[in-house]
């Protein structure tokens, strides 16, 4: 929301600067236009150039340039002088105020920053970190796999797929139970490769050999590269064209990529990276609090939970939660969701709060159902 309202502030900032450009720009012409009417005049020689020169000074006084540049000059400015303020206001500029004094494991961070630059190819760099940090041993189990991933990539960029397909081809049966089509894909781009250079012989031999295993549940699929065959002198005026475009291999690749992090047991995107990520998120709401908290430092140092709601797009949830409707805690190990008999769902303690540990029944508070908390059963998400 407040990022919203930043955006109409330096809309409106942005759209008051057009204004002025273009008042700018009309008047200037304006003047470029009365001076080389003069300039011809004088060079005509019809006239005096004293009388020409004076005609000239009448009608720059007559546009008046500096008083039709005031107006929307000083709208820019007050629209300026405010957008610092919005900034300051959203976008606070000490972070530090959140900070929280906490202790982590310094071999698990380094470990962390080090797989990040393997896992963006960023090698001489994770090296001279791991050489910094001290831990050495480990950086070859970190390095050797992406090694190995970023070959297979600028082979692909290459338009090389020979790597790539021997990687699938070993793996098959792990991209099989991920339900990943990726070895399909890469066949896919081999063909339409060797048929946009017109060899449709070769081409034919390369899906009787390669497609067949893929019929069974991709049909429709291999049937439209067969289709392709119609056209091998003249692929990119056909109805597959498409097939040709360069975005195709640019989703393979990463595609790829997101399968070879998967069977090494890591996400797609870095930890680090979506720590970052998160971070910058929930952080406006932690500043928002220590504003209000200001002088209690000490007080947010020793809290154990985030005193305020921090909201996360989806792509930062990885796992359900469930938050007692009653207690407004979100369910844990010890404190478990539970189904009562009406299908409303609190959280255990709520219901041993308002059973006396099971001793009573109990109203829901969301009906007015009797609850013999013995029945209830616990919910796994």
């Amino acid at each position: 929301m407040e990022l919203n309202s930043l955006k109409d502030a330096f809309d409106r900032v942005a759209k008051k600067q057009k204004l002025s450009c273009c008042k700018t720009q009309e008047v200037t012409d304006q003047i470029v236009q009365e001076i080389e009417k003069a300039i011809e005049v004088i060079q005509s020689r019809t006239l005096d150039y004293k009388s020409v020169l004076a005609d000239l000074k009448k009608n720059l006084h007559k546009i008046a340039p500096l008083c039709q540049l005031e107006g929307t000059q000083k709208e820019l400015n007050i629209v300026l002088s405010k957008y610092p303020k919005a900034l300051e206001k959203v976008l606070n500029p000490d972070i530090s105020k959140a900070y929280r004094n906490i202790e982590f494991d310094s071999h698990t961070v380094n470990h962390i920053i080090a797989s990040h630059f393997y896992q963006h190819g960023l090698f001489e760099v994770g090296d001279c970190f791991i050489t910094k940090s001290g831990d050495v041993e480990s950086a070859a189990a970190m390095r050797s796999p992406f090694q190995e991933l970023y070959q297979i990539l600028e082979a692909v960029k290459s338009r090389n797929l020979e790597l790539a397909l021997k990687w699938a081809a070993t793996n098959s049966d792990k991209l099989k139970e991920n339900g990943s089509d990726l070895q399909l894909r890469l066949h896919h781009l081999q063909f339409v490769k060797i048929l946009q250079k017109g060899r449709r012989d070769e081409a034919l031999k390369y899906a009787r050999t390669n497609f067949a295993s893929f019929a069974g549940n991709h049909m429709a699929e291999v049937q439209k590269l067969m289709g392709c065959l119609l056209y091998s002198d003249r692929l990119h005026e056909s109805p597959y064209a498409r097939l040709l475009s360069p975005t195709n291999w640019d989703i393979v690749a990463e595609e790829l990529t997101r399968q070879f992090c998967n069977l090494l047991g890591q996400s797609y995107e870095s930890p680090l990276s979506v720590t970052i990520a998160a971070g910058v998120q929930g952080l406006p709401p932690l500043l928002k609090f220590m504003t209000v908290m200001a002088g209690k430092k000490q007080e947010w140092q020793s809290m154990k939970q985030l005193p305020v709601p921090v909201e996360l797009d989806k792509e930062f949830q990885f796992h359900s939660i469930f938050v007692c409707p009653v207690s407004k805690e979100q369910s844990t190990d010890d404190n478990p969701p539970m189904l009562i008999s009406c299908g409303h769902v609190l959280c255990k303690q709520s219901i041993n709060k308002m059973s006396k540990n099971g001793s009573k029944s109990f109203k829901c508070p969301y009906c007015p159902t009797d609850i013999n908390a013995t029945l209830c059963r616990q919910l796994n998400f």
